[in-house]
């Protein structure tokens, strides 16, 4: 009776994690927004102040999580993974704004890739944002509305636009957040972590069923009988579940699947199967568009090659542009 009593008791516990987690980053309360029309990963809504006691409630959220965390219990929706960066105190990269941005993400890439100034465009270190209907502009750096951006200094303008896509609006919210999960489970003690670790430990792992991967599959120059389609499925058959989940999260940015599994996958114009192209040489890494659940995988001579170059890949990088 005594067991009986305890199992009852722990799934309540477990259940009520789930489901106060399913409520308070319900973004219906507009604490919290999903990253993307077809991302639904959460981010912080940088409109929350919207309500007057949002920090408050923000504060309360990061003790909530921090408990769910330290008591091994998963919540129901998980974050992107740049605000678990930002948990480890780690930087944001340009790479991290594909999959939750993408248009300001091409529209960066515009600017580093193409001369401002044979184009005509005047660009300047301030950019305008919009929130509950009101127009202000943030300086970039020190008088950045009256300093132009030109050749010499594009790369700095780049690096403090994209710092200011990962905090415009949250910077109140964010320490709230965080000031209230330190009072639990003190952060430094996540710093042993990365940030699709952290994910796992928070939203769990589910069961990747390897058949469902395979049929939801397509494949760009290369067909299903090529020796290193073979070989791919052949590596992936011999991985744990762990390591399945770290590869969906290197090729989709998210660990997590939709409820009707790989036929569901979502990239950011809309329904996207997992696809593998045929791109690069030998002696490159696999590379990943979170955007497009798209695995670049270079024509590798051997299933050993494959195997070496797939793993470090998915373990020591962190996605788009590794070569």
């Amino acid at each position: 009776l005594y067991l009986l009593f305890c199992l009852c008791l722990l799934y309540y516990i477990l259940e009520w994690f789930f489901l106060l987690s399913h409520e308070v980053l319900n973004p219906m309360y507009c604490l919290f927004e999903y990253a993307g029309k077809n991302n639904y990963c959460l981010q912080i809504n940088p409109a929350s102040s919207i309500n007057p006691d949002h920090l408050t409630y923000f504060r309360f959220i990061g003790r909530f999580i921090a408990m769910a965390l330290y008591h091994g219990k998963f919540i129901d929706t998980g974050f992107t993974l740049p605000f678990y960066k930002r948990m480890l105190d780690k930087k944001p990269t340009l790479k991290d704004l594909e999959s939750i941005d993408p248009e300001f993400y091409n529209s960066i890439m515009w600017v580093k890739e193409n001369s401002l100034e044979e184009c005509g465009v005047e660009l300047y270190f301030a950019q305008d944002m919009e929130i509950l209907g009101k127009v202000s502009t943030h300086q970039l750096k020190d008088d950045g509305e009256n300093e132009l951006v030109t050749e010499e200094n594009k790369e700095e303008y780049i690096s403090l636009l994209t710092d200011w896509r990962f905090t415009r609006g949250v910077e109140e919210q964010t320490k709230a957040f965080l000031d209230g999960f330190n009072e639990v489970v003190p952060l430094e003690w996540l710093r042993y972590f990365d940030e699709k670790e952290l994910e796992l430990m928070l939203c769990g792992m589910q069961e990747i069923d390897l058949s469902d991967w395979q049929k939801n599959t397509i494949y760009r120059h290369y067909t299903k009988n090529s020796k290193q389609i073979h070989w791919f499925w052949q590596v992936v058959k011999d991985m744990d579940n762990e390591k399945r989940i770290r590869l969906l999260q290197f090729v989709t940015g998210t660990c997590r699947l939709p409820v009707g599994g790989f036929a569901e996958l979502i990239g950011s114009n809309g329904p996207q199967k997992f696809c593998i192209d045929k791109v690069g040489k030998e002696t490159w890494l696999p590379r990943s568009h979170t955007c497009f659940n798209r695995l670049d995988l270079p024509p590798y001579r051997s299933l050993e090659q494959l195997r070496e170059k797939l793993l470090f890949a998915i373990e020591e990088t962190e996605g788009f542009g590794q070569e």
